[in-house]
Protein backbone atom coordinates (compact mmCIF):
# COMPACT_ATOMS: atom_id res chain seq x y z
CA UNK A 1 0.00 0.00 0.00
CA UNK A 2 2.90 2.22 0.70
CA UNK A 3 3.96 1.42 -2.34
CA UNK A 4 1.11 2.66 -4.31
CA UNK A 5 0.89 6.15 -2.42
CA UNK A 6 4.21 6.55 -3.52
CA UNK A 7 3.41 5.73 -6.77
CA UNK A 8 0.70 8.50 -6.81
CA UNK A 9 2.68 11.64 -5.22
CA UNK A 10 5.95 10.74 -7.55
CA UNK A 11 3.12 10.67 -10.75
CA UNK A 12 1.64 14.18 -9.50
CA UNK A 13 4.82 15.82 -8.72
CA UNK A 14 6.32 14.87 -12.04
CA UNK A 15 3.59 16.21 -13.59
CA UNK A 16 3.99 19.63 -12.27
CA UNK A 17 7.14 19.56 -12.71
CA UNK A 18 6.63 19.00 -16.35
CA UNK A 19 4.16 21.35 -16.69
CA UNK A 20 6.13 24.11 -15.36
CA UNK A 21 8.25 24.46 -18.99
CA UNK A 22 5.53 22.96 -20.78
CA UNK A 23 3.67 26.45 -19.63
CA UNK A 24 6.68 28.34 -21.24
CA UNK A 25 6.32 26.71 -24.20
CA UNK A 26 2.63 26.90 -24.47
CA UNK A 27 2.84 30.57 -23.82
CA UNK A 28 5.50 31.11 -26.83
CA UNK A 29 2.76 29.19 -29.12
CA UNK A 30 0.47 31.86 -28.29
CA UNK A 31 2.58 34.99 -27.96
CA UNK A 32 3.70 33.84 -31.64
CA UNK A 33 7.53 33.56 -30.45
CA UNK A 34 9.96 31.18 -32.20
CA UNK A 35 9.72 27.43 -30.73
CA UNK A 36 12.48 24.55 -32.27
CA UNK A 37 8.94 23.22 -33.98
CA UNK A 38 8.54 25.99 -35.96
CA UNK A 39 10.16 24.23 -39.63
CA UNK A 40 7.47 21.61 -38.84
CA UNK A 41 4.26 23.54 -37.77
CA UNK A 42 4.69 26.70 -39.81
CA UNK A 43 4.52 25.18 -42.99
CA UNK A 44 1.61 22.96 -42.32
CA UNK A 45 -0.18 25.57 -40.59
CA UNK A 46 -0.06 27.57 -43.71
CA UNK A 47 -1.51 24.98 -45.74
CA UNK A 48 -4.81 25.00 -43.16
CA UNK A 49 -4.86 28.72 -43.41
CA UNK A 50 -4.54 29.19 -47.20
CA UNK A 51 -7.10 26.26 -47.98
CA UNK A 52 -9.71 27.34 -45.79
CA UNK A 53 -9.38 31.14 -46.57
CA UNK A 54 -8.22 32.50 -43.16
CA UNK A 55 -6.06 35.53 -42.80
CA UNK A 56 -4.23 34.54 -39.51
CA UNK A 57 -2.74 38.22 -39.20
CA UNK A 58 -7.06 39.44 -38.55
CA UNK A 59 -7.55 40.60 -34.99
CA UNK A 60 -10.60 39.88 -33.72
CA UNK A 61 -12.89 41.30 -31.03
CA UNK A 62 -14.29 39.18 -27.99
CA UNK A 63 -17.45 39.13 -30.20
CA UNK A 64 -16.02 38.01 -33.19
CA UNK A 65 -14.33 35.40 -31.51
CA UNK A 66 -17.48 33.92 -30.17
CA UNK A 67 -18.90 34.30 -33.51
CA UNK A 68 -16.91 31.95 -34.82
CA UNK A 69 -16.61 29.74 -31.64
CA UNK A 70 -20.16 28.91 -32.23
CA UNK A 71 -20.36 29.01 -36.16
CA UNK A 72 -17.67 25.88 -36.30
CA UNK A 73 -19.09 24.30 -33.90
CA UNK A 74 -22.75 24.12 -35.49
CA UNK A 75 -21.04 22.75 -38.48
CA UNK A 76 -19.52 20.02 -36.38
CA UNK A 77 -22.56 19.10 -34.72
CA UNK A 78 -24.80 18.52 -37.91
CA UNK A 79 -21.73 16.79 -39.72
CA UNK A 80 -21.69 14.49 -36.54
CA UNK A 81 -25.57 13.99 -36.58
CA UNK A 82 -25.46 12.61 -40.60
CA UNK A 83 -22.13 10.16 -39.29
CA UNK A 84 -23.60 8.63 -36.15
CA UNK A 85 -27.29 8.17 -37.92
CA UNK A 86 -25.81 6.60 -40.70
CA UNK A 87 -22.76 4.67 -39.22
CA UNK A 88 -23.72 1.48 -40.12
CA UNK A 89 -24.13 1.89 -43.50
CA UNK A 90 -20.95 3.54 -43.56
CA UNK A 91 -17.34 1.89 -44.42
CA UNK A 92 -15.21 0.89 -41.48
CA UNK A 93 -18.24 -0.99 -39.70
CA UNK A 94 -16.54 -4.57 -39.47
CA UNK A 95 -18.27 -5.93 -36.36
CA UNK A 96 -21.44 -4.66 -38.38
CA UNK A 97 -22.90 -2.39 -35.54
CA UNK A 98 -25.62 -0.20 -36.05
CA UNK A 99 -26.74 3.34 -36.54
CA UNK A 100 -27.33 5.59 -34.07
CA UNK A 101 -30.90 6.54 -33.23
CA UNK A 102 -31.91 10.37 -33.44
CA UNK A 103 -31.99 11.09 -29.74
CA UNK A 104 -28.77 8.88 -29.07
CA UNK A 105 -26.85 10.60 -31.91
CA UNK A 106 -28.04 13.94 -30.25
CA UNK A 107 -26.92 13.53 -27.05
CA UNK A 108 -23.37 11.73 -28.12
CA UNK A 109 -23.00 14.53 -31.34
CA UNK A 110 -23.44 17.57 -28.19
CA UNK A 111 -21.17 15.45 -25.71
CA UNK A 112 -18.46 14.76 -27.77
CA UNK A 113 -18.74 18.16 -28.87
CA UNK A 114 -18.35 20.00 -25.71
CA UNK A 115 -15.74 17.88 -24.19
CA UNK A 116 -17.85 16.10 -22.17
CA UNK A 117 -18.04 12.53 -23.80
CA UNK A 118 -21.20 11.38 -21.72
CA UNK A 119 -21.28 8.13 -23.20
CA UNK A 120 -24.98 6.53 -22.87
CA UNK A 121 -23.71 3.23 -25.19
CA UNK A 122 -21.34 1.32 -25.28
CA UNK A 123 -18.19 1.65 -27.31
CA UNK A 124 -17.26 -1.40 -28.96
CA UNK A 125 -21.49 -2.35 -30.02
CA UNK A 126 -22.33 0.99 -30.09
CA UNK A 127 -19.92 2.64 -32.54
CA UNK A 128 -18.51 1.54 -36.47
CA UNK A 129 -14.62 2.60 -36.61
CA UNK A 130 -16.23 5.61 -38.93
CA UNK A 131 -17.98 6.42 -35.52
CA UNK A 132 -14.92 6.55 -33.27
CA UNK A 133 -12.73 8.43 -35.51
CA UNK A 134 -15.11 10.99 -36.32
CA UNK A 135 -15.62 11.46 -32.13
CA UNK A 136 -11.70 11.04 -31.64
CA UNK A 137 -11.85 14.07 -34.42
CA UNK A 138 -14.29 15.97 -32.40
CA UNK A 139 -12.40 15.57 -29.24
CA UNK A 140 -9.34 17.32 -30.63
CA UNK A 141 -11.19 20.02 -31.89
CA UNK A 142 -13.13 20.45 -28.98
CA UNK A 143 -10.36 20.45 -26.23
CA UNK A 144 -8.57 23.27 -28.91
CA UNK A 145 -11.78 25.00 -28.76
CA UNK A 146 -11.22 25.72 -24.85
CA UNK A 147 -7.84 25.99 -25.39
CA UNK A 148 -8.38 28.66 -27.88
CA UNK A 149 -11.11 30.67 -25.82
CA UNK A 150 -8.60 31.44 -22.73
CA UNK A 151 -6.06 32.78 -25.13
CA UNK A 152 -8.64 35.87 -25.39
CA UNK A 153 -8.65 36.11 -21.81
CA UNK A 154 -4.14 36.25 -21.77
CA UNK A 155 -4.84 38.66 -24.57
CA UNK A 156 -7.13 40.63 -22.96
CA UNK A 157 -5.03 41.30 -19.57
CA UNK A 158 -1.42 41.75 -21.39
CA UNK A 159 -2.51 44.45 -23.63
CA UNK A 160 -3.35 47.71 -21.45
CA UNK A 161 -5.92 48.79 -23.71
CA UNK A 162 -7.30 46.81 -26.37
CA UNK A 163 -10.29 45.26 -28.64
CA UNK A 164 -8.29 43.70 -30.97
CA UNK A 165 -7.57 40.13 -29.07
CA UNK A 166 -6.03 37.83 -31.49
CA UNK A 167 -7.25 35.31 -34.27
CA UNK A 168 -9.60 32.39 -32.73
CA UNK A 169 -8.70 30.25 -35.91
CA UNK A 170 -4.83 30.83 -35.24
CA UNK A 171 -5.37 29.89 -31.70
CA UNK A 172 -7.58 27.31 -32.83
CA UNK A 173 -5.22 25.53 -35.10
CA UNK A 174 -2.25 26.07 -32.79
CA UNK A 175 -3.56 24.38 -29.84
CA UNK A 176 -4.42 21.35 -32.44
CA UNK A 177 -1.14 21.32 -34.10
CA UNK A 178 1.38 22.14 -31.53
CA UNK A 179 0.28 21.33 -28.37
CA UNK A 180 -2.73 18.34 -28.30
CA UNK A 181 -0.81 16.50 -31.38
CA UNK A 182 2.64 15.42 -29.96
CA UNK A 183 1.48 15.14 -26.31
CA UNK A 184 -1.20 12.60 -27.90
CA UNK A 185 1.35 11.34 -30.08
CA UNK A 186 3.72 10.28 -27.30
CA UNK A 187 1.41 8.83 -25.22
CA UNK A 188 0.00 6.54 -27.79
CA UNK A 189 2.91 4.90 -28.51
CA UNK A 190 3.29 4.28 -25.21
CA UNK A 191 0.01 2.80 -25.70
CA UNK A 192 0.88 0.25 -28.24
CA UNK A 193 3.78 -0.95 -26.29
CA UNK A 194 2.26 -1.59 -23.55
CA UNK A 195 -0.72 -3.38 -25.06
CA UNK A 196 -3.29 -1.29 -26.21
CA UNK A 197 -4.61 -2.08 -29.69
CA UNK A 198 -3.93 0.22 -33.14
CA UNK A 199 -5.89 -2.02 -35.75
CA UNK A 200 -8.93 -1.08 -38.35
CA UNK A 201 -9.75 -5.21 -38.04
CA UNK A 202 -13.10 -6.47 -36.58
CA UNK A 203 -12.90 -8.32 -33.26
CA UNK A 204 -10.54 -11.50 -32.73
CA UNK A 205 -10.86 -14.56 -31.62
CA UNK A 206 -9.20 -15.84 -28.70
CA UNK A 207 -8.92 -19.10 -26.82
CA UNK A 208 -9.39 -18.63 -22.64
CA UNK A 209 -8.30 -20.36 -20.47
CA UNK A 210 -10.68 -22.54 -19.77
CA UNK A 211 -10.48 -23.78 -23.56
CA UNK A 212 -13.60 -21.89 -24.30
CA UNK A 213 -13.50 -19.70 -27.82
CA UNK A 214 -14.28 -16.01 -27.49
CA UNK A 215 -14.92 -12.69 -30.00
CA UNK A 216 -13.04 -10.02 -28.34
CA UNK A 217 -13.46 -6.45 -29.41
CA UNK A 218 -10.51 -4.44 -30.76
CA UNK A 219 -10.21 -1.28 -33.29
CA UNK A 220 -7.91 2.20 -33.46
CA UNK A 221 -7.86 2.43 -29.68
CA UNK A 222 -4.54 3.30 -28.68
CA UNK A 223 -5.06 7.02 -30.80
CA UNK A 224 -8.68 7.14 -29.22
CA UNK A 225 -7.68 6.86 -25.98
CA UNK A 226 -4.53 9.38 -26.12
CA UNK A 227 -6.37 12.47 -27.21
CA UNK A 228 -9.35 11.11 -24.56
CA UNK A 229 -6.64 11.87 -21.93
CA UNK A 230 -4.45 15.04 -23.27
CA UNK A 231 -7.30 16.73 -24.12
CA UNK A 232 -9.28 16.40 -21.06
CA UNK A 233 -12.18 14.91 -22.94
CA UNK A 234 -12.95 11.34 -21.17
CA UNK A 235 -15.10 8.83 -23.09
CA UNK A 236 -14.32 5.53 -23.69
CA UNK A 237 -13.06 3.31 -26.30
CA UNK A 238 -14.75 0.46 -24.61
CA UNK A 239 -17.96 0.32 -22.54
CA UNK A 240 -15.58 -0.18 -19.42
CA UNK A 241 -13.47 2.90 -20.11
CA UNK A 242 -9.57 3.28 -18.69
CA UNK A 243 -11.08 0.00 -16.32
CA UNK A 244 -10.95 -1.86 -19.35
CA UNK A 245 -7.52 -3.58 -20.15
CA UNK A 246 -7.25 -2.54 -23.21
CA UNK A 247 -7.55 1.26 -22.66
CA UNK A 248 -5.36 0.42 -19.64
CA UNK A 249 -3.37 -2.03 -19.53
CA UNK A 250 -0.78 -1.72 -16.86
CA UNK A 251 -0.41 0.24 -13.92
CA UNK A 252 2.56 2.16 -15.97
CA UNK A 253 -0.45 3.01 -18.57
CA UNK A 254 -2.06 3.82 -15.57
CA UNK A 255 0.34 6.63 -14.83
CA UNK A 256 0.99 7.63 -17.90
CA UNK A 257 -3.07 8.46 -18.45
CA UNK A 258 -3.17 10.23 -15.40
CA UNK A 259 -0.05 12.44 -16.37
CA UNK A 260 -2.05 12.88 -19.95
CA UNK A 261 -4.97 14.34 -18.15
CA UNK A 262 -3.15 16.51 -15.77
CA UNK A 263 -0.40 17.91 -18.04
CA UNK A 264 -2.57 20.84 -20.10
CA UNK A 265 -4.83 21.98 -17.48
CA UNK A 266 -1.38 22.75 -15.09
CA UNK A 267 0.46 24.11 -18.29
CA UNK A 268 -2.21 26.49 -19.03
CA UNK A 269 -2.52 28.06 -15.28
CA UNK A 270 1.80 28.85 -15.60
CA UNK A 271 1.26 30.01 -19.49
CA UNK A 272 -1.05 32.64 -18.33
CA UNK A 273 1.79 33.71 -15.80
CA UNK A 274 3.87 33.74 -18.23
CA UNK A 275 1.86 35.23 -21.27
CA UNK A 276 0.82 38.11 -18.98
CA UNK A 277 4.27 38.81 -17.53
CA UNK A 278 2.65 38.04 -13.84
CA UNK A 279 4.44 34.80 -13.38
CA UNK A 280 3.39 35.39 -9.20
CA UNK A 281 -0.38 35.53 -9.95
CA UNK A 282 0.11 31.93 -11.58
CA UNK A 283 1.49 30.64 -8.52
CA UNK A 284 -1.20 31.68 -6.48
CA UNK A 285 -3.88 30.39 -8.97
CA UNK A 286 -1.59 27.27 -8.80
CA UNK A 287 -1.94 27.33 -5.15
CA UNK A 288 -5.66 27.86 -4.44
CA UNK A 289 -6.33 24.77 -7.07
CA UNK A 290 -4.13 22.52 -5.29
CA UNK A 291 -5.14 23.00 -2.37
CA UNK A 292 -8.55 22.50 -3.21
CA UNK A 293 -7.54 19.10 -5.19
CA UNK A 294 -5.74 17.89 -2.22
CA UNK A 295 -8.56 18.43 0.26
CA UNK A 296 -10.25 16.27 -2.04
CA UNK A 297 -7.94 13.36 -3.38
CA UNK A 298 -6.35 12.91 0.06
CA UNK A 299 -9.61 11.92 1.57
CA UNK A 300 -10.59 9.91 -1.60
CA UNK A 301 -7.29 7.80 -1.22
CA UNK A 302 -7.99 7.25 2.36
CA UNK A 303 -11.35 5.78 2.41
CA UNK A 304 -10.55 3.69 -0.64
CA UNK A 305 -7.98 2.19 1.36
CA UNK A 306 -9.57 1.64 4.66
CA UNK A 307 -12.84 -0.07 3.22
CA UNK A 308 -16.12 -0.55 3.84
CA UNK A 309 -17.18 -1.19 7.43
CA UNK A 310 -19.96 -3.37 6.65
CA UNK A 311 -17.88 -5.22 5.30
CA UNK A 312 -15.12 -5.47 8.29
CA UNK A 313 -17.33 -6.50 10.36
CA UNK A 314 -18.70 -9.34 9.03
CA UNK A 315 -15.22 -10.29 9.92
CA UNK A 316 -14.19 -10.24 5.95
CA UNK A 317 -10.27 -9.14 5.78
CA UNK A 318 -9.99 -5.60 4.54
CA UNK A 319 -6.78 -4.95 3.58
CA UNK A 320 -7.16 -4.32 -0.29
CA UNK A 321 -9.55 -1.59 0.61
CA UNK A 322 -12.62 -0.83 -0.95
CA UNK A 323 -12.24 -3.36 -3.86
CA UNK A 324 -16.11 -3.57 -5.39
CA UNK A 325 -16.19 -1.94 -8.96
CA UNK A 326 -12.03 -1.68 -8.92
CA UNK A 327 -9.37 -3.42 -11.06
CA UNK A 328 -7.11 -5.49 -8.93
CA UNK A 329 -4.15 -4.79 -11.49
CA UNK A 330 -4.85 -1.07 -10.43
CA UNK A 331 -6.21 -1.21 -6.84
CA UNK A 332 -7.99 1.04 -4.34
CA UNK A 333 -5.25 3.74 -3.93
CA UNK A 334 -5.03 4.83 -7.84
CA UNK A 335 -8.53 4.03 -8.30
CA UNK A 336 -9.28 6.68 -5.44
CA UNK A 337 -6.67 9.49 -6.66
CA UNK A 338 -7.45 8.92 -10.29
CA UNK A 339 -11.57 9.49 -9.25
CA UNK A 340 -10.65 12.89 -8.40
CA UNK A 341 -8.28 13.52 -11.07
CA UNK A 342 -10.85 12.33 -13.75
CA UNK A 343 -13.70 15.02 -11.98
CA UNK A 344 -11.38 17.76 -11.09
CA UNK A 345 -10.07 17.93 -14.78
CA UNK A 346 -13.04 17.52 -15.90
CA UNK A 347 -11.82 14.32 -18.49
CA UNK A 348 -14.12 12.01 -17.20
CA UNK A 349 -12.42 8.87 -17.82
CA UNK A 350 -13.05 6.08 -15.28
CA UNK A 351 -10.38 3.36 -14.09
CA UNK A 352 -12.89 1.64 -11.28
CA UNK A 353 -16.96 2.26 -11.41
CA UNK A 354 -17.32 5.79 -9.34
CA UNK A 355 -20.88 3.63 -8.58
CA UNK A 356 -18.74 1.26 -6.01
CA UNK A 357 -16.84 4.47 -4.24
CA UNK A 358 -17.42 4.97 -0.85
CA UNK A 359 -20.36 7.18 -0.30
CA UNK A 360 -18.21 10.21 1.00
CA UNK A 361 -16.01 9.43 -1.51
CA UNK A 362 -18.60 9.94 -4.50
CA UNK A 363 -19.72 12.77 -2.77
CA UNK A 364 -15.94 14.72 -3.39
CA UNK A 365 -16.05 13.09 -7.12
CA UNK A 366 -19.45 15.65 -6.90
CA UNK A 367 -17.53 18.12 -5.39
CA UNK A 368 -14.48 18.53 -7.73
CA UNK A 369 -17.61 18.77 -10.64
CA UNK A 370 -19.88 20.78 -8.24
CA UNK A 371 -16.62 23.45 -8.01
CA UNK A 372 -15.27 22.69 -11.71
CA UNK A 373 -12.48 25.14 -11.01
CA UNK A 374 -9.54 22.89 -9.45
CA UNK A 375 -7.29 22.99 -12.93
CA UNK A 376 -10.67 21.67 -15.10
CA UNK A 377 -10.44 20.73 -18.60
CA UNK A 378 -8.53 22.23 -21.26
CA UNK A 379 -8.67 26.00 -21.32
CA UNK A 380 -12.73 26.02 -19.87
CA UNK A 381 -10.81 25.31 -16.48
CA UNK A 382 -8.99 28.65 -15.94
CA UNK A 383 -12.39 30.71 -17.20
CA UNK A 384 -14.40 28.68 -14.73
CA UNK A 385 -11.30 29.89 -12.21
CA UNK A 386 -11.37 33.77 -13.75
CA UNK A 387 -15.78 34.36 -12.25
CA UNK A 388 -14.15 33.34 -8.88
CA UNK A 389 -10.99 35.74 -9.11
CA UNK A 390 -14.17 38.57 -10.05
CA UNK A 391 -16.18 38.00 -7.75
CA UNK A 392 -13.28 37.88 -5.11
CA UNK A 393 -12.20 40.92 -6.50
CA UNK A 394 -15.65 42.53 -6.14
CA UNK A 395 -16.65 41.54 -2.46
CA UNK A 396 -12.63 42.60 -1.08
CA UNK A 397 -13.25 46.10 -2.93
CA UNK A 398 -16.70 46.13 -0.69
CA UNK A 399 -14.90 45.86 2.35
CA UNK A 400 -12.12 48.30 1.97
CA UNK A 401 -14.21 50.51 0.42
CA UNK A 402 -12.62 51.22 -3.06
CA UNK A 403 -13.69 50.18 -6.70
CA UNK A 404 -12.83 46.81 -7.58
CA UNK A 405 -9.99 46.39 -9.76
CA UNK A 406 -8.31 43.43 -11.48
CA UNK A 407 -4.95 43.66 -13.10
CA UNK A 408 -5.43 47.62 -13.57
CA UNK A 409 -8.83 47.30 -15.02
CA UNK A 410 -12.20 48.62 -13.23
CA UNK A 411 -14.91 45.36 -12.06
CA UNK A 412 -17.55 47.50 -13.20
CA UNK A 413 -21.60 46.89 -12.69
CA UNK A 414 -21.69 44.84 -15.94
CA UNK A 415 -18.91 42.55 -15.19
CA UNK A 416 -20.57 41.64 -12.23
CA UNK A 417 -23.90 40.92 -13.77
CA UNK A 418 -22.36 38.67 -15.86
CA UNK A 419 -20.08 36.66 -13.39
CA UNK A 420 -23.19 36.51 -11.11
CA UNK A 421 -25.24 34.78 -13.90
CA UNK A 422 -22.54 32.57 -14.76
CA UNK A 423 -22.17 31.33 -11.87
CA UNK A 424 -25.32 30.75 -10.62
CA UNK A 425 -26.36 28.77 -14.03
CA UNK A 426 -23.91 25.59 -13.12
CA UNK A 427 -26.11 24.84 -9.66
CA UNK A 428 -28.76 25.82 -11.23
CA UNK A 429 -28.08 22.97 -14.80
CA UNK A 430 -27.27 20.60 -11.72
CA UNK A 431 -30.33 21.32 -9.24
CA UNK A 432 -32.98 21.48 -11.65
CA UNK A 433 -32.32 18.51 -13.77
CA UNK A 434 -32.31 16.60 -10.56
CA UNK A 435 -35.34 18.08 -9.43
CA UNK A 436 -37.61 17.04 -12.65
CA UNK A 437 -35.93 14.04 -12.75
CA UNK A 438 -36.62 12.69 -9.52
CA UNK A 439 -40.34 14.70 -9.63
CA UNK A 440 -41.31 12.58 -12.43
CA UNK A 441 -40.35 8.91 -11.81
CA UNK A 442 -41.54 7.96 -14.71
CA UNK A 443 -38.47 9.55 -16.78
CA UNK A 444 -35.89 9.53 -14.31
CA UNK A 445 -35.97 7.59 -11.35
CA UNK A 446 -37.63 4.55 -13.30
CA UNK A 447 -34.47 3.92 -14.81
CA UNK A 448 -32.58 3.36 -11.08
CA UNK A 449 -31.04 0.05 -10.18
CA UNK A 450 -30.06 1.05 -6.84
CA UNK A 451 -33.59 3.21 -4.97
CA UNK A 452 -33.00 5.56 -1.72
CA UNK A 453 -30.25 7.86 -1.12
CA UNK A 454 -27.86 6.35 -3.83
CA UNK A 455 -30.35 6.25 -6.31
CA UNK A 456 -30.87 10.04 -5.77
CA UNK A 457 -26.53 9.94 -5.85
CA UNK A 458 -26.84 8.57 -9.53
CA UNK A 459 -29.25 10.99 -10.46
CA UNK A 460 -26.92 14.20 -8.86
CA UNK A 461 -24.53 12.48 -10.74
CA UNK A 462 -25.22 12.76 -14.10
CA UNK A 463 -26.39 16.14 -14.29
CA UNK A 464 -23.38 16.88 -12.74
CA UNK A 465 -21.29 15.51 -14.66
CA UNK A 466 -23.39 16.83 -17.73
CA UNK A 467 -23.32 20.42 -16.44
CA UNK A 468 -19.64 20.14 -15.65
CA UNK A 469 -18.59 18.99 -18.99
CA UNK A 470 -16.86 15.68 -17.15
CA UNK A 471 -18.77 12.85 -18.56
CA UNK A 472 -18.15 10.16 -15.98
CA UNK A 473 -21.16 8.93 -13.82
CA UNK A 474 -22.59 6.69 -10.99
CA UNK A 475 -23.54 3.91 -13.77
CA UNK A 476 -26.27 2.56 -11.83
CA UNK A 477 -27.91 4.38 -13.97
CA UNK A 478 -29.90 3.07 -16.93
CA UNK A 479 -29.79 6.49 -19.45
CA UNK A 480 -29.95 5.85 -22.55
CA UNK A 481 -33.69 6.87 -23.11
CA UNK A 482 -35.09 9.83 -24.23
CA UNK A 483 -35.12 11.43 -21.08
CA UNK A 484 -31.61 11.19 -20.35
CA UNK A 485 -30.68 11.41 -23.45
CA UNK A 486 -32.39 14.95 -24.64
CA UNK A 487 -32.58 16.60 -20.96
CA UNK A 488 -28.18 15.83 -20.42
CA UNK A 489 -27.74 17.25 -24.42
CA UNK A 490 -29.43 19.94 -23.77
CA UNK A 491 -27.74 21.19 -20.24
CA UNK A 492 -24.58 19.80 -22.36
CA UNK A 493 -24.67 22.31 -24.65
CA UNK A 494 -25.62 25.24 -22.38
CA UNK A 495 -22.97 24.22 -20.06
CA UNK A 496 -20.32 24.50 -22.36
CA UNK A 497 -20.55 27.37 -24.51
CA UNK A 498 -22.23 30.09 -21.61
CA UNK A 499 -19.33 29.24 -19.29
CA UNK A 500 -17.22 30.04 -21.94
CA UNK A 501 -18.55 33.15 -23.12
CA UNK A 502 -19.55 35.18 -20.00
CA UNK A 503 -15.72 34.72 -19.02
CA UNK A 504 -14.55 36.01 -22.68
CA UNK A 505 -17.35 38.71 -22.41
CA UNK A 506 -15.64 40.28 -19.41
CA UNK A 507 -12.30 39.97 -20.11
CA UNK A 508 -12.94 41.38 -23.31
CA UNK A 509 -15.06 44.77 -21.89
CA UNK A 510 -12.47 45.28 -18.81
CA UNK A 511 -9.70 45.40 -21.77
CA UNK A 512 -11.39 47.90 -23.60
CA UNK A 513 -11.11 49.85 -20.14
CA UNK A 514 -8.19 52.87 -19.28
CA UNK A 515 -5.35 51.00 -17.53
CA UNK A 516 -5.01 52.47 -13.85
CA UNK A 517 -1.59 51.88 -12.94
CA UNK A 518 -1.06 50.26 -9.44
CA UNK A 519 -0.28 52.49 -6.49
CA UNK A 520 -0.18 51.97 -2.84
CA UNK A 521 -4.17 51.24 -2.46
CA UNK A 522 -4.44 48.81 -4.85
CA UNK A 523 -5.77 45.60 -4.41
CA UNK A 524 -2.88 43.05 -5.12
CA UNK A 525 -4.46 39.65 -6.36
CA UNK A 526 -0.82 37.74 -6.55
CA UNK A 527 -0.65 37.79 -2.49
CA UNK A 528 -1.75 35.06 -0.58
CA UNK A 529 -4.20 36.82 1.46
CA UNK A 530 -5.90 37.32 -1.87
CA UNK A 531 -5.87 33.50 -2.90
CA UNK A 532 -7.23 32.98 0.51
CA UNK A 533 -10.08 35.14 -0.23
CA UNK A 534 -10.36 33.17 -3.53
CA UNK A 535 -10.81 30.07 -1.82
CA UNK A 536 -13.05 31.08 0.78
CA UNK A 537 -15.40 32.65 -2.21
CA UNK A 538 -15.19 28.69 -3.47
CA UNK A 539 -15.93 27.26 -0.52
CA UNK A 540 -19.02 29.41 0.46
CA UNK A 541 -20.53 29.27 -3.25
CA UNK A 542 -20.52 25.78 -3.31
CA UNK A 543 -21.89 25.01 -0.31
CA UNK A 544 -24.78 27.45 0.08
CA UNK A 545 -25.61 25.97 -3.64
CA UNK A 546 -24.80 22.03 -3.26
CA UNK A 547 -24.89 21.34 0.44
CA UNK A 548 -28.96 20.64 0.67
CA UNK A 549 -28.56 18.16 -2.46
CA UNK A 550 -25.34 16.27 -1.25
CA UNK A 551 -26.98 15.67 2.33
CA UNK A 552 -30.28 14.22 0.43
CA UNK A 553 -27.50 11.79 -1.67
CA UNK A 554 -23.95 10.93 0.00
CA UNK A 555 -24.09 11.89 3.30
CA UNK A 556 -26.96 10.47 3.78
CA UNK A 557 -26.18 6.44 2.63
CA UNK A 558 -22.77 7.30 4.73
CA UNK A 559 -24.86 7.62 8.11
CA UNK A 560 -26.69 4.78 6.70
CA UNK A 561 -23.31 2.07 6.84
CA UNK A 562 -21.79 4.01 9.94
CA UNK A 563 -24.58 3.83 12.11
Amino acid sequence: MNTEIFGIVVMFIVSVLLAMPFGRYVAKVYNGERTRFDPIFNPLERIFFKLSNIDPRREMNWKQHMQAMLTINMLWFLLSMLILMTQGSLPLNPDNNPSMSADLAFNTSISFLVNCDLQHYSGESGLSYIGQLWLMFLQFVSAATGMAAVVVLFRAFRDRITSGLGNFYVYFVKSSTRILLPLSLILAVVLVFEGTPMTLAGKGTMLTLEGDTIQVSRGPAAAFVAIKHVGTNGGGFFGANSAHPFENPTYLTNLMEMVGQLIIPLAIIFAFGHFIRRRKLSWIIFGVMTAGFLILAVPNVLMEVQGNPAIAEMGVNNKLGAMEGKEIRIGAVASGFWSIVTTAISTGSVNAMHDSSMPLSGMNQLLAMMVNAFYGGCGVGLLNFFIYIILAVFISGLMVGRTPEFLGKKVEAREMKIAMIIALIHPFFILVGTGLATAFPAQGAATLNNPGFHGFSEILYEYTSSSANNGSGFEGLGDNTLWWNISTGIILILSRFLPIIGPIAIAGLMAQKKYIPESDGTLKTDTGTFGMMIFTVIVITAALSFFPALALGPIAEYFTITQ
